[in-house]
């Protein structure tokens, strides 16, 4: 239960979360954040903590050369290495011989991934996404937003106040995290 959304602002990825931690009908306000750096790299997950915990301080992302093809390299090197970090922490689950993982957000060099749990790398071509139980709602405000005088880190904190509206596994406080750009 969560909400990650994630644009595209003046060619930097900006993402913000919530901090619900949702176990049936209990909720935890983490302090541990579900947006966070990693080398060139901005995340943002949702689901498993233990997850974010890999991804955050024991994955160390590979990173892209400047003349490679970056979705092709996503797609393959880098998340190659997010699979074996997910293996060695012992989070990566295997079912009917399908490998699975977890779904999150990832930005840099400009440009926005989502993340699901068969591995697949995608790109918006809109250069904004959600991911979690309130990412209908975000994307909706995201839309809405689009093209509007408001700037990215507005955008974001209303598409989490609505998802925190209007979905029961939303919670603030609020993480922004902007990838930094370099």
């Amino acid at each position: 239960m969560t909400v990650i959304a994630g644009l595209v602002d003046n060619g930097t990825v900006l993402l913000g979360g919530d901090s619900a931690g949702v176990g049936g009908y209990q909720m935890t306000v983490r302090r541990d954040a579900k947006t966070f750096v990693n080398g060139p790299y901005v995340f943002g997950f949702c689901g498993s903590f233990r997850m974010g915990q890999l991804l955050r301080h024991a994955f160390t992302p590979p990173v892209p050369p400047s003349d490679v093809d970056l979705e092709r390299f996503m797609c393959t090197t880098w998340i190659d290495a997010v699979r074996q970090a997910l293996k060695d922490g012992g989070y990566a689950r295997i079912d009917d011989g399908q490998e699975s993982g977890g779904t999150f957000l990832v930005g840099v060099r400009g440009r926005l991934f989502e993340v699901h749990g068969d591995y697949q790398v995608g790109e918006a071509l809109d250069g904004y996404s959600a991911v979690g139980c309130g990412d209908d709602v975000a994307l909706g405000v995201l839309y809405a937003t689009a093209g509007s005088d408001m700037v990215g880190e507005d955008r974001i904190v209303l598409a989490l106040r609505a998802a925190e509206r209007h979905s029961a596994g939303v919670r603030g406080p609020f993480t922004l995290t902007r990838e930094v750009a370099g």
